[in-house]
């Protein structure tokens, strides 16, 4: 890749630089490439002159020029720019040589092969009702990283962890048995929605009913009972909704890990004893948590004990003996990492998926290198306590190895939260979705609706179903916002099929498709290309191709689909202002054979960066 092979050059004059002046290797100096905004300040630029300013007692600009003399005597940097200078402050700019550029393989997004296997566990939603668009945004991500690693020479393997022992579910039960639905539902998920709702309401009306969902807890945990069978049966049924929600937006799943398996398999027992030999795991005599066993945070961290969050989240086993979340949530990372010296059974849930179950065989699932969790940034808490717990255990090398993505969660603009009856008087800028309430919009519903919409604008029904595209572009959606960014849900918006959007680059795939169909046969391999006297919209188009690789690179190494998403846009949107200005198939000679060969080249990475994104990448729309 360019950047890589500006750095290594750089990297190695500075190590001169600095060894020639006497100065130790500069703390926290790290040589960062930047793309310049003005095309007339070249291709790349690099600040590192003014790092090493005060350092080397020296104006940047000297620096800068010491630089540049030596960058001129490196041969891969000779090849690969046809100038290298120095622009005041201390600037070095570099200008790609774009004919070296464009025949030379070895610049493409290609990494060497990585001997280790990753563990994603995404979507993991209550299988007590119908899954939302924030949980649709968990999936998207989840699935998104799971392309990206994979292309890039990773072993993968994608968890969807059941919870099948929570309060949720607990709740859906209790609901089921003890509040009254009349009304008709297409789907379970969706009257078990309305039921979660109802049994969140009879609580505030009826506080003595909350008892029942400690009875129904100690019975799931237990199993065998008929509350245990009537929960596993409503579980079932909804995960197999979820996950036929979720193929319609091309995720899918290696592995259901049930939390049941973990219990009943002994996997927290065995957890518990590793812990009880610990100095920060004990049960406490005294206070709010008095009978709880929880894990002390080592550091002390005064700010984090005070945290109501942390309080609940430290508790491992209640005092009423009920297992909380994150202590399971351990035991299924001592396992992800091959560590317990426990399995899992399994057997196969669908077609290549797998499913944990007491009856199943054995195989070669989890034993993870590398292990990411993609939970919103509500569950830092439980993450902290889960590497802590590691730490303790001295598994410190796969403490190290645990990686919390973190992202912000979906609310509903004020004017989608009026249409779906939330009280929006106070006026405020957007509303949490709240499955207690019932507020919130779900997967299947937000679908529908997007279909109609595409059907709607389609001028002409070829290609792609409706369906799809519809699918594509909340999923793009979902996928372009920072990740730390909360998604306002806005219906309007995200209906929208102009801008940045799915379906804008789809068509723009499309339209490159059928310009290199029409001149298929004037396509040739063989003949050189001309790289001179280029249009500023070629040369535009060319850059940010060649910026594809480090683009790749930075959303591998931040786990951040969201530079990708916006990339392709900025790529799209100079493929068109391009095919605006600068005719293809109506060129002649040299300038029609380059411009068919830019297409070709755009068609390629847009195809690898669509692929990774989970988009269709059509041939017509």
């Amino acid at each position: 890749m360019i950047n890589e092979v500006i750095i290594a050059a750089v990297q190695e004059i500075l190590q001169e630089v600095v060894e020639h002046a006497k100065q130790p290797w500069p703390q926290g100096l790290k040589i960062v490439v930047e793309h310049p905004a003005n095309h007339e300040n070249g291709d790349y630029s690099l600040n590192i002159a003014m790092q090493l300013a005060k350092i080397l007692k020296k104006s940047p600009i000297i620096i800068a020029s010491e630089i540049q003399e030596k960058l001129l005597e490196d041969s891969k940097i000779k090849s690969l720019f046809f100038k290298v200078e120095v622009a005041a402050p201390g600037f070095i700019n570099l200008y790609l040589n774009w004919e070296k550029w464009g025949l030379n393989s070895e610049l493409e997004a290609s990494f060497p092969p990585v001997p280790s296997k990753v563990v994603i566990e995404h979507t993991s939603i209550n299988p007590n009702k119908s899954a939302h668009i924030g949980h649709l945004r968990n999936s998207c991500i989840g699935d998104t990283l799971a392309r990206m690693l994979k292309r890039v020479g990773h072993e993968v393997e994608v968890h969807n962890y059941i919870d099948d022992l929570g309060n949720q579910l607990a709740d859906t039960l209790v609901g089921i048995l003890h509040t009254n639905t009349e009304k008709a539902f297409s789907r379970f998920g969706d009257f078990c929605w309305e039921t979660y709702a109802k049994v969140n309401k009879a609580y505030k009306e009826t506080p003595e009913l909350q008892l029942k969902r400690a009875d129904v807890l100690h019975e799931l945990e237990k199993g065998n009972s008929n509350l245990a069978w009537m929960g596993l049966l409503v579980a079932e049924r909804i995960v197999r909704e979820h996950l036929e929600e979720m193929k319609q937006f091309g995720i899918r799943y290696d592995v259901l890990v049930w939390e049941s398996s973990i219990v009943r398999e002994g996997f927290w027992s065995s957890t518990f004893e590793l812990l009880r030999a610990t100095d920060i795991f004990y049960q406490e005599t005294e206070g709010k948590l008095a009978g709880c066993w929880v894990l002390k945070h080592p550091e002390g961290d005064a700010e984090q004990e005070a945290h109501a969050d942390f309080q609940a989240d430290k508790v491992l086993i209640r005092s009423n003996g009920i297992l909380t979340y994150t202590a399971k949530d351990i035991a299924y990372h001592l396992w992800k990492f091959g560590v317990l010296g426990k399995d899992f059974r399994y057997k196969k849930f669908a077609d290549r998926l797998w499913s944990t179950d007491l009856d199943g065989v054995r195989k070669r699932i989890g034993q993870a290198d590398k292990v990411i969790n993609v939970i919103d940034y509500r569950q830092e808490y439980p993450q902290i306590m889960v590497k802590q717990a590691l730490l303790a255990l001295g598994f410190e090398k796969q403490a190290n190895q645990l990686r919390h993505v973190s992202y912000g969660v979906v609310s509903l603009s004020s004017t989608t939260a009026e249409g779906l009856g939330v009280d929006t008087s106070e006026g405020k800028h957007s509303y949490p979705m709240s499955g207690r309430q019932g507020i919130g919009i779900k997967v299947a519903d937000l679908l529908d609706r997007m279909e109609l919409v595409i059907e709607a604008k389609r001028p002409r029904q070829t290609g792609l179903s409706s369906r799809t595209i519809a699918a594509a572009s909340i999923r793009y959606y979902l996928l372009r916002f920072h990740m730390q960014t909360e998604v306002v849900f806005d219906l309007e918006q995200a209906t929208e099929v102009s801008g940045n959007t799915g379906v804008y680059l789809l068509y723009s795939y499309a339209r490159s498709y059928s310009i290199l169909e029409k001149a298929k046969q004037e396509i040739s391999r063989e003949e050189p290309l001309r790289f001179d006297n280029l249009e500023a919209q070629e040369a535009s188009l060319m850059r940010q191709l060649a910026y594809w690789p480090e683009v790749l690179e930075a959303a591998v190494n931040e786990l951040a689909p969201h530079h990708i998403c916006t990339y392709v846009h900025e790529l799209t949107n100079l493929f068109n202002h391009f095919y605006a200005t600068c005719p293809i198939l109506k060129a002649e000679g040299d300038k029609k054979k380059f411009r068919l060969w830019l297409t070709a080249r755009f068609k390629a990475v847009l195809h690898g960066a669509l692929e990774i994104l989970g988009l269709p990448t059509p041939k017509s729309m």
